[in-house]
Parts: C-alpha cells; sequence; structure tokens
C-alpha cells in the first residue's frame, strides 16, 4: 500500500508543479489561456492571483513531496503527516473547486482523485 501511496502522491505533486508553472509563468501563454477557457484580456487582469495562486500549489507540492521522502527514506510517521499537509490540502481544495463551480468538475476531479487514493492508501499502510 505504501507504494501505491506514494506513486499517487508523486502524480499529484507533479500535477501541481504543472499548475504553478501554468499559472505563475505562463498565464497569459496561449496554451494556457486555453487550458483555463480565457480570453488574453482576462489573464492580463488575473495574472496577479494566478501568479500568486501558482506559488500555493507550489507549496502543496513541496510539502507533499517531502512528506514522500520521509515515508521512503525516514520518519514514516513524520512523511504520513507532511503528506496528509499537503496532499490532504490538494484533495480539499479539489473538494471547494467542486462545490463552488460544478461545471469544472472534471478539473476539480483531476485535482483531487491522486492525492485522495494517495492520502487514502498511506493511512491504510499504517493502519
Amino acid at each position: 500500500m505504501t507504494a501505491i501511496g506514494l506513486l499517487f502522491t508523486g502524480v499529484a505533486v507533479l500535477l501541481h508543479a504543472y499548475i504553478f508553472v501554468m499559472e505563475s509563468l505562463r498565464w497569459t501563454a496561449a496554451s494556457t489561456r486555453k487550458t483555463f477557457g480565457m480570453s488574453a484580456a482576462e489573464a492580463e487582469a488575473t495574472q496577479e492571483m494566478a501568479f500568486n495562486q501558482g506559488f500555493y500549489n507550489l507549496f502543496l507540492a513541496v510539502v507533499a513531496a517531502l512528506g514522500m521522502g520521509f515515508t521512503a527514506f525516514g520518519d514514516k510517521g513524520i512523511g504520513l503527516a507532511l503528506v496528509l499537509a499537503g496532499a490532504g490540502s490538494m484533495v480539499a481544495a479539489g473538494v471547494v473547486l467542486l462545490v463552488s463551480s460544478p461545471n469544472k468538475a472534471r478539473p476539480a476531479l483531476i485535482q483531487l482523485v491522486p492525492p485522495l487514493i494517495g492520502c487514502t492508501a498511506l493511512v491504510f499502510a499504517r493502519l
């Protein structure tokens, strides 16, 4: 179960690092605007907000990645706590998106399912 948990948490870490790149570094790029369904004017108007939001995603990814490292190579208790803090927050943010914007169910599920599976598997591995 630990390997499955680490695999899905790793997917979530990579996904959130990619979201950081899109939101903080490439927000006004045509490919990013297409992904988020925005015009150039909307991207320009929201660039400052997206830059900040991208860093939230990066920080969650870093915390979850540190948790993965501790789980694999160090103190499994510390590792689980860090994974639950980072990836658990990813799950919570995905639920907020799903509830607040039901028309964005697909991106919400993409955001929340991998870390949910990772957290669940790591909790079961500790039982």
